[in-house]
């Protein structure tokens, strides 16, 4: 008896329920008050119990009939985003929206975007790794993820379209106590070599055997960012870092920014850069994502209103 029972039923109950008789809940549904009033007792006689007292002028919910409301609200409810998801994916629109970001990637645009996608894609899931080198394409070739956003890794598979974004500034630190901190004016590259350099290191198979940005034979790796900024406040080793995440270390005298001699400008911006399988490429979500990463540090109160896809 329970198989039988449909979400026709249920809203008829959420609405008799909510209207407060059957005659307001007819109203709402356009049905005759004998339709609501035997649609609700086929569905008690399925249940197999009573959701409304009839004793008085007006139907009461019993206990029973308390309790079940809410699980039929969410029943309708969950039917509800199911009926709008569908209609998006036949609308074109992905079912989910998976990303993988480079950990270079400005965190405030990453959340600006999330929260834009969150307004104008409702129905569309949002599921964010936050990776580096090889970590950030790996997901998209084993199609994983959509999109990747790939900053530390400048040779990319041929079956990836790029699309360009923006740069990243990044400076070269050390701690105030560390040797090379108290070397005045710009710093020679024989010094860099002397001392060790912390290096981001990738967790896949796609960068073995080679580095980016080493500048010294002595090396510390660490496969987390966050690990490698505090082993640089503690004085551990020297690193090249994003701006945006050791500006407020900089201001504080937490850490130190080293000029570099004849320094290579590849190291003083990264290319931030958007790619997709070509075979597999981005939806109307996944499109509107890269459009708000484009923006990067635009102010969100100079935003135009996103449109709503329902």
């Amino acid at each position: 008896m329970l198989d039988a029972v449909t979400l026709d039923q249920l809203r008829t109950f959420i609405a008799a329920a909510e209207q407060g008789s059957f005659s307001a809940a007819g109203r709402k549904l356009r049905r005759a008050q004998s339709v609501v009033s035997q649609t609700l007792a086929n569905l008690e006689l399925q249940l197999g119990v009573t959701l409304f007292d009839r004793g008085a002028r007006y139907p009461q919910l019993t206990d029973a009939g308390r309790a079940l409301l809410v699980e039929a609200r969410a029943v309708a409810g969950h039917m509800d985003t199911f009926k709008a998801r569908a209609r998006s994916m036949a609308e074109g629109l992905e079912p989910e929206l998976s990303v993988a970001v480079d950990v270079m990637f400005p965190m405030g645009a990453l959340t600006r975007a999330a929260a834009h996608s969150g307004i104008a894609f409702p129905h569309t899931p949002l599921r964010l790794y936050v990776e580096v080198l090889g970590g950030v394409i790996q997901p998209v070739l084993d199609g994983t993820c959509r999109i990747g956003v790939v900053g530390s890794l400048p040779e990319l598979p041929d079956v990836l379209a790029v699309e360009p974004l923006l740069s990243v500034p990044f400076v070269t630190v050390v701690a105030p106590a560390h040797a090379m901190a108290s070397i005045s004016g710009t710093v020679p590259t024989k010094a860099l070599a002397q001392h060790v350099q912390l290096v981001l290191t990738d967790r896949t198979p796609l960068t073995a055997g080679r580095d980016f940005a080493v500048q010294s034979p002595l090396t510390w790796r660490l496969a987390d960012l966050g690990a490698k900024h505090a082993f640089l406040r503690a004085g551990l080793g020297w690193g090249h870092m994003p701006l945006h995440i050791v500006e407020e270390d900089l201001a504080a005298g937490r850490l130190k920014r080293l000029r570099i001699a004849d320094a290579d400008p590849r190291y003083a911006q990264m290319p931030m850069r958007a790619v997709w399988r070509k075979d597999t490429p981005p939806g109307p979500a996944g499109r509107a994502f890269m459009a708000q990463l484009r923006e990067g540090q635009v102010g969100a109160s100079s935003r135009v209103k996103p449109r709503r896809h329902r």
